[in-house]
């Protein structure tokens, strides 16, 4: 059982999301699909989790992406006993993501099944089937990459996501970029490339998100991936709001 003192600083990590500039972060999101946010976690707090990458009990399953031709490098899929860090992370990005997901939603003519709360939404996934956790650990080491992707594991689907990096770019790696592409109606594909520095979050569209035309909204499908670590780790967490299949 964690102690008294690492149970506040869970929460203040809650505080810490909630006091990020949410204003500026939606206007983003909505230009670019995407949005860093400022530091979310301390070095120390970065470490602790990184650190819980070689505690095989915390994990129900390992991925390892070149096997799969998913790139190359590792990644592991939490429990749903998730350290108390990531369980208020999660319960402060998502009432705040919710208006964003809504408003996407209705811009696209979709329905918006997600209720005001979290563990709602979860017991909605968890009775169409989709019951297992979807919390990753990433780790890349020299020459590992991550392939263009979207993370959809069940028809259940939260449109936004985070990434938050654990190791400090330029220090303790180099390379491995965070990389977007867009699929632009009628138009050739664009994209971005994103340094995630420690501790601070990426918010990113899962699957898709709205973009203005002149007939109206359409949607502009996004893939996301990691360019090749040059030297040294890169660790990551996920931070997804839909468990899976």
């Amino acid at each position: 059982m964690l102690d008294t003192a690492h149970r506040s600083r869970s929460r203040n990590v809650g505080d810490r999301v909630t006091a990020s500039h949410w204003p500026a972060l939606t206007s983003e999101l909505d230009e670019y699909g995407h949005a860093l946010t400022g530091r979310l976690l301390t070095p120390a707090e970065c470490h602790e989790i990184a650190g819980l990458y070689d505690e095989a009990d915390r994990f129900r399953t390992t991925i390892d992406m070149a096997r799969h031709r998913f790139g190359s490098g590792q990644y592991r899929y939490l429990t749903h006993e998730l350290p108390d860090v990531v369980q208020e992370l999660r319960k402060a990005f998502y009432p705040l993501l919710l208006p964003i997901a809504r408003d996407w939603a209705e811009k696209l003519r979709r329905p918006a099944p997600w209720p005001d709360t979290l563990e709602e939404w979860l017991g909605m996934c968890h009775e169409a089937g989709q019951e297992r956790s979807a919390q990753i650990l990433l780790r890349y080491g020299p020459g590992d990459w991550n392939a263009l992707h979207r993370d959809v594991f069940g028809d259940m689907l939260f449109p936004l996501q985070v990434v938050i990096g654990l190791d400090a770019p330029g220090t303790d790696f180099t390379g491995g970029e965070f990389i977007m592409t867009e699929q632009r109606p009628r138009a050739q594909s664009r994209g971005s490339s994103t340094t995630l520095l420690q501790g601070h979050g990426l918010i990113f569209t899962t699957r898709d998100r709205p973009v203005a035309t002149k007939r109206g909204w359409s949607n502009g499908p996004m893939r996301h991936g990691v360019s090749t670590v040059r030297s040294g780790r890169r660790r990551a967490l996920g931070l997804v709001f839909h468990d899976a299949a």
